[in-house]
C-alpha cells in the first residue's frame, strides 16, 4: 500500500489494493497508535467529533431506559449522547476506560440527562446480571440494549492468531452480547429494541482481522435468528455495521501506518466521525423503525454497496 499524505482537511492521493486505480480520499487523522484494546478515546488526535450541535432532539425516546455496552467513547458515546437528547436515560456499562467514562458522564449531565456508569467486563455472566439488576434498580425498567462493545486486533496471517486472542475476541464480541441479552430479555415489552453491532468487515472479508470478522458475521446471524424469534412480541431485533468511523478501536488495532488511510475505499473517500451514526440508533430505538427487524443497516460511506 502506498499513500502520500499531510494532515489537515485536504484530499490527497491514495493507492490501494485496487490495482492501478486511483482515488482522493481525506484524511482524518495523522499516523498513530494504542498498546490498550479498546482503545482510549482522551489519548487520539484529534479527538473524535461525537456530538453534532445541529442534532435536536423531539422526545423520540423521552423517559426510555437505554443500555450502551461500550459507552463511555467511540459509537457508543455518540449513541449514548443522541439517546440523551432524545429523552432517554442512559446506563453504560464500560471495562476500564474511567476516564473516557467519566468524560461523557459529564457531557451529558451537562445537557441535563442522567447517566449511570458501570465498571466491569461483560464476559463475565455475573457482571451482566449485575448491570441488569442495577439498571432496573436505578431506573426500574429497561427498553433499549445496544451491544456495542468490542475488541479487534490486527494479524496478517491466521497462523499468528493465539488461541487467546481468538478467545478473547470471542468472548469480548459474541459471548458478552449472549449473556447480556440473555439477562435483559424478560424485562424488555413491546415495543422495546434490541441494537447489535456488526461490522462493514464481515461484507469484504477484511484478510487482516479473521477472527473479529468471524464475530461479527455471528452477529449478523444472532440478530436474524433472534429477531424472528422475538417478533411476535413487537421486541425488534436489527444490526448496524458501520465502515470505518474513527474511534478509540482504530489506534488501538492497526499499525500506526495505516490509520491516515482509513475509509480511502469508501465511495465518499473518507473516515467518518462517530456523530454521523448516532442517528441510526435513534432511528432503530425509536418507533420510527416499528416495521423494521432483522435487519443490518449499513453506515460506510459507499464502499460495500448492494
Amino acid at each position: 500500500m502506498n499513500y502520500d499524505y499531510k494532515y489537515g482537511n485536504k484530499y490527497y492521493n491514495y493507492y490501494g489494493n485496487i490495482g492501478i486505480q486511483s482515488t482522493k480520499y481525506q484524511i482524518v487523522a495523522p499516523e498513530q497508535a494504542q498498546d490498550v484494546q479498546p482503545g482510549l478515546e482522551y489519548l487520539m488526535d484529534p479527538r473524535p467529533i461525537f456530538d453534532n450541535p445541529n442534532y435536536t432532539g423531539s422526545g423520540k425516546l423521552k423517559d426510555k431506559v437505554a443500555i450502551i455496552t461500550g459507552g463511555d467513547s467511540g459509537l457508543g458515546r455518540a449513541a449514548a449522547i443522541a439517546f440523551i437528547k432524545e429523552g432517554a436515560k442512559v446506563v453504560i456499562p464500560y471495562y476500564n476506560e474511567h476516564i473516557d467514562a467519566k468524560e461523557t458522564k459529564d457531557y451529558i449531565e451537562s445537557l441535563g440527562g442522567e447517566c449511570l456508569l458501570l465498571a466491569g467486563d461483560i464476559t463475565d455472566k455475573n457482571f451482566c446480571k449485575k448491570i441488569v439488576q442495577t439498571t432496573l434498580e436505578k431506573f426500574g425498567k429497561i427498553n433499549i440494549l445496544v451491544n456495542n462493545a468490542g475488541v479487534q486486533y490486527q494479524q496478517d496471517e491466521l497462523e499468528s492468531i493465539s488461541d487467546e486472542q481468538f478467545d478473547r475476541t470471542m468472548q469480548v464480541n459474541v459471548y458478552g452480547m449472549f449473556y447480556l441479552t440473555k439477562e435483559v430479555l424478560p424485562y424488555l415489552n413491546s415495543g422495546d429494541s434490541i441494537i447489535n453491532l456488526s461490522s462493514i468487515t464481515v461484507f469484504y472479508g477484511e484478510p487482516q482481522l479473521i477472527d473479529y470478522v468471524t464475530t461479527k458475521g455471528a452477529i449478523v446471524g444472532f440478530t436474524r435468528s433472534l429477531a424472528r424469534n422475538l417478533a411476535l412480541k413487537n421486541i425488534r431485533v436489527n444490526a448496524i455495521a458501520p465502515g470505518y468511523f474513527w474511534t478509540p478501536l482504530q489506534p488501538a488495532c492497526w499499525v500506526k501506518e495505516k490509520i491516515p488511510s482509513l475509509g480511502a475505499e469508501a465511495a465518499m473517500a473518507r473516515c467518518a466521525m462517530p456523530y454521523e451514526l448516532a442517528p441510526t440508533f435513534v432511528f432503530l430505538a425509536s418507533d420510527d423503525s416499528s416495521y423494521v427487524t432483522g435487519q443490518v443497516i449499513h453506515n460506510n460511506g459507499g464502499q460495500v454497496m448492494g
